[in-house]
């Protein structure tokens, strides 16, 4: 099952909120969003900064992890920011994944992306 990371910040009156039910109640409520989902919590972290709280979760689909945002946004309580992860089987097979790409200002000769793609050269700008 596909890994995200949420980073959400309390606004307005979901910081009245955590203050009156406190830290493990919000958790217990989050684990209840994931389950609905078809999901399941694996770690959750409150922290200093610019976020929050950090929540790395399990969720079936892409779908689902929009529902996700939707809801809490809705909310109005809360912001949150879905991140999908990667496990390094899955970087392994993206890194064999071959595309023809020309980045802005370059002129690309067939054959420097052949050697491109099997030498890890890298294109001249022209």
């Amino acid at each position: 099952m596909p890994k995200y990371l949420i980073q959400a910040n309390y606004v307005g009156e979901g910081i009245s909120g955590l203050l009156k039910e406190g830290g493990s109640m919000r958790r217990t409520a989050v684990e209840t969003l994931f389950k609905s989902l078809g999901g399941t919590v694996e770690a959750f972290y409150y922290a200093f900064g610019d976020t929050d709280v950090f929540i790395i979760g399990e969720l079936p689909d892409n779908i689902s992890a929009s529902a996700l945002g939707l809801r809490v946004n809705a909310s109005g309580a809360a912001a949150c920011k879905t991140t999908v992860l990667l496990t390094t089987k899955e970087i392994d097979a993206a890194v064999r994944k071959t595309g023809s790409y020309r980045p802005p200002g370059f002129e690309v000769d067939p054959a420097e992306v052949a050697k491109w793609d099997a030498e890890g050269g890298h294109l001249a700008n022209k």
